[in-house]
Formats: C-alpha cells, structure tokens, sequence
C-alpha cells in the first residue's frame, strides 16, 4: 500500500441514486480567499468496531494506517455508550447530557408527543434535538471551509442553520464500497471543490455485532468488508494525489448478551405504575401520574445485576442525568445482562449490545490516525473520546468552541 494519501470529501450526487444532496452553492471570492493549504480531515466511524478488532488478522489496511501513523490502546466512550450520542460527542467535544443527544431513543418534555428514534426522518432531520451543540461541520462552514458528510449522525439537520456543503440522506443498504465512492466522487478534480472536513460512516460491524457478537464469524467478515472499503479510500486518494489526515474512530465496543441474562421490567415493577422510553442494557423510565411512590419503592429497591437511580442520583462519574431529556428514572444493567420491557423482547436477546457503564472493557472504542499532521508508529494510552473534537479542531485550524475535552492527550501523537 502506498503510503497514506491526503483525506478530502466530494459526495456523489447522481452515482448513487438513493441518496440526496444538499445544493453546493458556489463559493463566494471572500470564501475563495478564506481557506488555507492545510490538508484536509477525512474522519472515518466504523461503528461498533472495538480496540481488539485490529488484532484479529482480518484489517490489512487499518492495521497499516494504525503502524504508519497512530493507534491509542483504547478510547473510552462517554455515557450511555450508545451510536447517535457518541456520534455527536465525537464532533461537539460534548457528553450527552451537555449536547443534548441522550439516547438513540428519547423524548423531550418541551416537545409533548415527539419522539426520536433513529427510524423516525422527521426527528432526525429536526434540528431541535441537536441545537444544543455545534458540530465541527458547521463551525467550518461558517468561517468558509468547505464540508462534506457521508451519513453521520446530525448532519441531516440544519443545526443552528447550517448544514454541510454536500451530505447524504442516510440508507442502510448503500454497500461500504458505494460510500467510499461517494467521498470519491467528491474529491474528485483534486479537491476541486476545496473540501477541508469530511466523514465517512460504516455500520457493517455494528449490525454484525448485534445479530452474532463480538469476535463472531459475521464480525470478522463485516471488519474485512469495511478494511476493503478503507483500502479503496486510501488508493483513491493516492491516485488523486491527495494528501489529507485520516481519522478513524469507532463509537462504543460490543458485549455479548443472552437470554439466559436478562431481567423483566414488568415482573420487577407494578403494572401500570410506569412508562418505559428505552430499554436493552440500560432502561429510562418514566412514572404514571399518582403513582410516583409505589414505582419508586419498587424500582429503587436492591437487585443483582442492575442498579437503578432517580435522574438526580445517577453517580456523577457518568456525567449524565441533568438533561431535560434524561428519564425520570434510570436503571443500567450489568455488561453483559438485558433489561427488557417484556418476554418477548426478551426471548429476542442474542448476539451483542451496547449501552453500558463507559468504563466496562467491551465497551472500549478504536482510534486510528494517519497523515501528514501524525507522527508514526504511536501508541497513545486510553483517553477520552471528548478530546477527539478539540484535536479535529486544531487541525482545520479553528478556535474549538468550550467542550469537556482538552487537546492534550493527543499531543503527542501530532507532528
């Protein structure tokens, strides 16, 4: 493999017929004026990839990114260890409960009768669930950097007015090799359109993680599926002479799960007494009017394998629970256990699961860099996903706006 080439987007607009772009206005002569020769950041989410993925002989190509530029031990999640709101902590430098994006699965009481669920385009692509924060995109954008996302969670919406120069309606079945295409595409002309931030998201192992579990037969060949997709990336960009910085991150780890550990919210609480929002490795609940105290004296009550808080009291090291959109009550299993809102959602439990305490080992993240800005052959001890916005920022050479990370973790790994 050559060595790293410069990571830049372009989306595809008519090669791939069901996804959707945002119109490309040309840029203004100030905007001309306004960018810099710094190479672009092309930031990679394989989600659902753990740190111990690398090592199981199925990524070539992540593994010579990994040799020739950085890999961390370990990145550590923020809480819940869930795909949208570590999506959006990646990008914002923000916990959950900062920014806003609690759960895959939430309600807001400023919004009666809404509901966000990733199947619901309506409340993905409203930009009230995500205003809270502002992600790397639109701060680029709006000091003239050009950007471009493939499927990254947030970047359907008009945050705060703003969306990428080109982005993609999100599809599940758009193949790893069409999205990698897509970014192709974009860059098409070296760069023409002057590109400095894009992302590139795959699901492959995440799905694959959920149906067989970690380390399965369906991992190993997801993980061979988007390292290939990772490999065409790479000589694409060297046929276009492109050099730019890859980041490549992944969200959350995979705990393998069973129906043999789950434990039944209707056999440990009154019926009637209460309204499940989310439910899986941890469960966010809500009262029945009048019932308040009989939930709470069951809910809050000692188990084996779970424990339960009202929002107020969910210890601090999560850093979670002050956010309106946080439930009333909520209870997180141990790694491994389900908390299932009925026998049928349990009989359903297999495979793999996400969602637990951020310090478990299985829900440890991968972290990959390689460019000109990274030094090679670097091995950064575990550290905070947080501090992955204020780096992404210094390398578009932007102000990063106030977060809960710091830069400075990786230092050592920046030229």
């Amino acid at each position: 493999m050559t060595r790293l080439a410069g990571l830049t987007l372009l989306l595809l607009a008519a090669a791939c017929a069901p996804m959707r772009n945002a119109p490309a206005p040309a840029p203004s002569p100030a905007a001309e004026a306004s960018r810099t020769p710094r190479a672009p950041v092309i930031l990679i989410s394989i989600d659902g990839m753990r740190p111990d993925d690398l090592d199981r002989g199925v990524t070539p190509h992540l593994r010579r990114l990994a040799t020739q530029g950085v890999r961390a031990e370990a990145m550590v999640p923020s809480f819940p260890t869930k795909t949208f709101p570590n999506h959006y902590t990646l990008v914002t430098g923000l916990r959950p409960d900062h920014h806003g994006v609690v759960d895959n699965t939430m309600e807001d009481p400023r919004m009666p009768g809404v509901r966000f669920t990733l199947s619901n385009t309506a409340a993905v692509t409203d930009r009230r669930w995500w205003d809270q924060a502002e992600p790397v995109w639109v701060t680029a954008e709006k000091q003239n950097i050009r950007t471009a996302t493939m499927f990254w969670p947030g970047s359907e919406a008009a945050i705060r007015g703003v969306r990428p120069t080109r982005f993609a309606t999100f599809d599940g079945k758009v193949s790893a090799n069409a999205r990698t295409d897509t970014v192709l595409n974009w860059l098409d002309g070296g760069n023409a359109e002057g590109f400095g931030f894009v992302t590139l998201y795959f699901d492959d192992v995440d799905h694959a993680g959920h149906e067989q579990g970690p380390g399965s037969p369906m991992v190993m060949e997801a993980l061979a599926k988007v390292d290939r997709a990772v490999g065409r990336l790479i000589d694409g960009l060297a046929a276009r002479r492109l050099d730019a910085n890859l980041v490549v991150v992944s969200d959350h780890g995979m705990a393998p799960v069973s129906a043999s550990r789950v434990l039944r919210l209707d056999q440990m609480l009154p019926a009637g007494s209460y309204r499940v929002v989310s439910s899986g490795p941890f469960a966010g609940i809500e009262p029945v009017a009048g019932r308040e105290a009989e939930l709470a004296q069951a809910l809050l009550q000692a188990r084996e394998h779970v424990e339960c808080w009202r929002k107020a009291d969910i210890p601090a090291r999560f850093a979670f629970g002050g956010n309106t959109r946080v439930p009333s009550y909520f209870c997180l299993a141990e790694t491994g256990w389900t908390l299932a809102a009925s026998e049928a959602s349990a009989q359903r439990t297999k495979g793999g699961a996400h969602g637990y305490d951020h310090q478990s080992p299985d829900m440890r993240a991968t972290f990959i860099a390689s460019g000109p800005a990274f030094k090679k052959g670097v091995v950064l001890p575990a550290f905070d996903n947080v501090d992955v916005y204020p780096m992404l920022m210094q390398l578009l050479g932007l102000k990063p706006l106030p977060s809960d990370g710091k830069v400075e973790p990786l230092l050592p790994a920046l030229r």
